[in-house]
């Protein structure tokens, strides 16, 4: 639908913008906070850490890749790929896919994925483009909605209080609409892009990394290390993540190649919708 009111000229690209905006700074923390509300158990805070202890790793095993799968190609798109392979669409795109696939449970494990991401997104990440100063890394971190909703519904599903039933009503109703909104802004991103201007090797070599290879090595990493079969498939899931928008934002900021930058996130994109499906029936 996104695709298609797009292409007839009813949901433009400053609607998907602010579109963009509710469900990143509303509808999405709603849907997060909402996850916590089903009892969190010491078995679940024990998993919790496990995933974030996963999750660091992954971003770490993403800074080594980055070393050796990019060197043949020139600095300006070395640096947009590094960047897409470290920040994927875990947040945006891929909760609601994971919420899907895992329920609930699943919506809770990958917001604490979210966390390791987020913090490699505006260290890591932002270094790849500029020298920025820990005081606006740690700002950037602190103020994201998406971490805060983590927080909050930690320390919410920990207290023993209950909110007015009118307040949860509301951020239920906002919740659901998270995977609805998603695909209308992913339709419309997709619609906008020429096909004949994307046929880059390079955009479906890095596809076959960040959206096969990569989740497979750690679907296999995991499995051999015995972690429960929920945490397994909620980190590969996200792992297996197009590249985020905000590498063609950061691209144009900076002065990398930000054309190249859209590609990029167009030809990941467009293809993780065959790829995800397989994924999701493949690891559950």
């Amino acid at each position: 639908m996104g695709y298609i009111l797009t292409k007839r000229g009813m949901f433009t690209a400053k609607a998907r913008g602010e579109l963009i905006n509710i469900v990143i700074y509303i509808i999405l923390p709603c849907n997060i906070f909402a996850s916590f509300r089903k009892g969190i158990t010491h078995e679940t805070l024990i998993q919790c850490g496990v995933i974030l202890i996963i999750g660091f790793a992954t971003q770490a095993l993403y800074i080594a890749l980055n070393r050796v799968l990019y060197n043949k190609f020139g600095a300006a798109r070395k640096t947009v790929m590094q960047y897409a392979t470290i920040c994927n669409n875990a947040g945006f795109m891929g909760l609601p896919i994971i919420a899907a696939v895992f329920g609930d449970m699943g919506l809770l494990y990958g917001s604490v994925v979210l966390i390791p991401i987020r913090v490699s997104m505006w260290t890591a990440g932002l270094s790849l483009f500029t020298k920025t100063d820990t005081k606006t890394k740690v700002k950037t971190l602190a103020t994201h909605p998406c971490i805060w909703a983590v927080f909050l519904g930690f320390a919410y599903s920990l207290m023993p209080l209950e909110l007015p039933d009118f307040l949860l009503g509301t951020v239920d109703a906002l919740g659901t609409c998270t995977t609805a909104m998603t695909m209308l802004a992913v339709g419309s991103i997709l619609s906008e892009v020429e096909l004949r201007g994307v046929l880059d090797k390079s955009c479906f070599y890095f596809s076959a990394l960040r959206l096969v290879a990569i989740p497979a090595l750690i679907f296999g990493a995991l499995t051999a290390c015995g972690v429960d079969p929920l945490v397994r498939g909620v980190v590969t899931l996200s792992a297996a993540m197009p590249a985020a928008t905000t590498t063609a934002m950061l691209s144009q900021k900076y002065g990398a190649d930000a054309a190249y930058a859209a590609k990029l996130i167009f030809v990941s994109t467009a293809l993780s919708v065959i790829t995800l499906p397989i994924l999701g029936m493949l690891i559950q």
